[in-house]
């Protein structure tokens, strides 16, 4: 039997402090892990340190991206690359140790059986350390707003840390993906949805290593709530008028 090649990728800009400790600690969980790091022109030399990386364990591939393109494109790119590199499992995941690298193991396991695995802040109550009050609500109703609309069955539709069975990434026209941010975390959720796959969610403990500062801008925000009414409009658009119908 084929042996299973699982590939993390991984968005960085400026991630110096934590890129080696987390490379070290993924490539220990398994020898047959690799890992992309999709880096955008970090000025504190995260792509350099990539490379250098690359180089000594012969298991890191780096792609140079000329500036901050947005964590949509970041990841686009990256699953890309990754399936190209003949991946059969792809794990997204931050780079600053706020997914903790030891649950890749649990994500491999369960994705035996499901297309996409989701690991989830809110399976088993609120599992999130250092975020403030507001952002921890921002998140939380906003999977309460997207299950609502959209009829997702996930209790976390925000999370960005999953990992894909490369068929499941195939079957989705990646290039059709624009959106960033939770807009973008929700949109792969539901075009697995809309295909039919088996998506399955693992309790994990976000914690936020940068206590105190969201990434999360107003745009990216009002481009989640009216994503989600994009996507449920056009799937109904798409039943009333169905392909190939004149």
């Amino acid at each position: 039997m084929k042996p299973i090649k699982p590939i993390v990728v991984i968005p960085t800009y400026n991630e110096r402090d934590n890129l080696e400790k987390l490379v070290r600690e993924i490539l220990a969980l398994d020898p047959a892990v690799e890992l992309l790091i999709v880096d955008d022109a970090s000025p504190d030399g995260t792509g350099e340190l990539a490379d250098r990386l690359g180089a000594e364990t012969g298991r890191v591939s780096v792609m140079h991206r000329s500036g901050k393109l947005g964590l949509g494109s970041a990841y686009r790119e990256g699953f890309a690359r990754a399936l190209d590199m003949g991946a059969d499992l792809v794990v997204q995941m931050d780079a600053d140790f706020s997914h903790d690298p030891d649950m890749i193991p649990y994500f491999f396991e369960e994705a035996r059986q499901s297309d996409l695995v989701i690991g989830s802040r809110y399976l088993n109550g609120v599992s999130v350390v250092n975020w403030p009050l507001r952002r921890l609500m921002l998140s939380y109703f906003a999977s309460v707003y997207t299950r609502v609309i959209t009829g997702l069955t996930i209790s976390d539709c925000t999370s960005g840390f999953k990992c894909f069975r490369a068929d499941t990434l195939r079957a989705i026209d990646l290039s059709s993906i624009r959106s960033d941010g939770y807009s973008f975390q929700i949109e792969m959720n539901y075009r697995c949805k809309e295909k039919g796959f088996r998506i399955s969610e693992i309790p994990i403990i976000f914690i936020d290593r940068h206590a105190g500062t969201s990434k999360m801008s107003k745009r990216i925000v009002r481009e989640a709530v009216v994503m989600v009414w994009k996507l449920k409009l056009g799937t109904l658009l798409r039943k009333l008028l169905p392909v190939g119908r004149g």
